[in-house]
């Protein structure tokens, strides 16, 4: 039995989760892709100091930046960790906006192509002669609704979407296998939906506040920790972040662009919990006294 806390960045899953937790003897698992890494707390909106005082969270700070997570691996550390909640007589909240790693959780991973070497270094090579956008267009007609998911500069990911293809069947295909899946959880699947212009002037304001609030120390790690080989995946705004210390960006600019990133990735998550099954949504703000009431009544219902 799980409470599964989803929604677009910056719809405040953190802070209800922390208030509902507390109400209904609770522990969070974190199910953000973003929040997995080390090191980097403010730009990603790692839950604070007081946050994870107040209640225990699972599977923050799991990987080094540039260590692979896959959802396998997240279900993996996902179940372990609601198994020792569970054992401990409490309700283990997933909390997070990263649909994959949901799906996977509920319905299990369909298993997908491995990984092939040989194509990956050609696919690579391709991008550094034409250019990722390039890449990420080719995806496009191959796979549109993975090309709609993946931001063109996203090499990793675009590679690897192309790479599932070639085996047979896309990746929109495998993703959409799991829904037809059993319900590895007994689960309450909620998903917060605060209206676009605030959610818009939410995302603004927190790009503001972490560039004003430590990511571009975050960064002068990043450049200290990997030099000029910096990882290829990082989370959103570490790319700008490092552009602005290595002074190639201005520090409005990469604000505005971080913001326009933060908009599109909420989108994508809208869109994605949006063909999700069994997912209820709720219009913010949501009362954190009504909804624990809710969810005890759940817990206790056959």
């Amino acid at each position: 039995m799980i409470l599964v806390l989803a929604g677009p960045t910056g719809s405040g899953k953190s802070a209800l989760a922390v208030a509902l937790a507390r109400r209904v003897g609770g522990e969070i698992v974190n199910a953000d892709s973003q929040q997995l890494y080390r090191h980097l707390d403010v730009g990603t909106a790692t839950p604070s100091p007081a946050e994870r005082a107040a209640v225990p969270h699972h599977l923050l700070d799991v990987d080094e930046p540039g260590e692979g997570m896959d959802a396998a691996r997240f279900v993996a550390l996902a179940d372990a960790a609601i198994a020792g909640i569970v054992s401990r007589g409490r309700l283990p909240l997933v909390v997070g906006g990263t649909g994959l790693y949901l799906r996977a959780l509920l319905h299990g991973v369909v298993e997908a192509p491995g990984r092939d070497p040989v194509l990956r270094a050609r696919l690579t090579a391709e991008a550094a002669a034409l250019g990722r956008p390039a890449l990420h267009a080719r995806l496009a007609t191959i796979d549109p609704q993975a090309a709609a998911r993946i931001l063109p500069n996203d090499l990793l990911r675009v590679i690897r979407a192309l790479e599932i293809a070639a085996g047979g069947r896309t990746q929109s295909e495998l993703h959409a296998a799991h829904a037809f899946l059993p319900q590895r959880h007994r689960a309450l699947f909620l998903a917060l939906d605060p209206p676009r212009q605030q959610l818009k002037a939410s995302l603004d304001a927190r790009v503001e506040a972490i560039f004003a609030g430590g990511i571009l120390d975050e960064a002068r790690w990043l450049i200290d920790r990997f030099g000029a080989a910096l990882p290829a995946r990082l989370p959103i705004g570490y790319a700008e972040a490092v552009a602005v210390v290595r002074r190639e960006l201005p520090v409005n600019e990469a604000i505005r662009r971080v913001q326009a990133a933060h908009r599109q990735y909420a989108r994508r998550q809208v869109v994605w919990l949006k063909r999700e099954p069994g997912v209820e949504w709720l219009a913010t703000p949501v009362d954190a006294e009504s909804l624990a009431r809710r969810v005890t009544a759940w817990r206790a219902a056959p």
